[in-house]
């Protein structure tokens, strides 16, 4: 079994940061490849980044690229995502994930183990 609770939502102007955290029990962490996804209403939930068990691979969808930064701390076992120039599209609730695979996925059905999601509210 894993836990994992994400914390650092919010409600930020257009422009501003964030820095959600993504903190993981349970099981091995250290071997396991996680993924940050995001969901507005009325739409389906989207990949958002996703980072290996060492950090030496990323991915992000094209919508976030270069805006955040996905890394993570084994020896804290978090995960994080760093957004920066928040747009008010970035508007969603935001979910961390496990995935079984060695690299990060973009489909939601990689991914087994799912917090509950923490709310990022960007104002125009």
């Amino acid at each position: 079994q894993v836990q994992l609770v994400e914390s650092g939502g919010g409600l930020v102007q257009a422009g501003g940061s964030l820095r959600l955290s993504c903190a993981a029990s349970g099981r091995t962490f250290n071997s396991d490849t996680m993924g940050w996804f995001r969901q507005a209403p009325g739409k389906e939930r989207e990949f958002v980044a996703g980072i290996n068990w060492s950090g030496s691979r990323t991915q992000y969808a094209d919508s976030v690229k270069g805006r955040f930064t996905i890394s993570r701390d084994n020896a804290k076992r978090t995960v994080f995502v760093q957004m920066n120039s928040l747009k008010p599209e970035d508007t969603a609730v935001y979910y961390c994930a496990r995935s079984w695979y060695s690299l990060p996925g973009t489909s939601a059905d990689d991914y087994d183990y799912w917090g509950q999601g923490t709310q990022v509210t960007v104002s125009s």
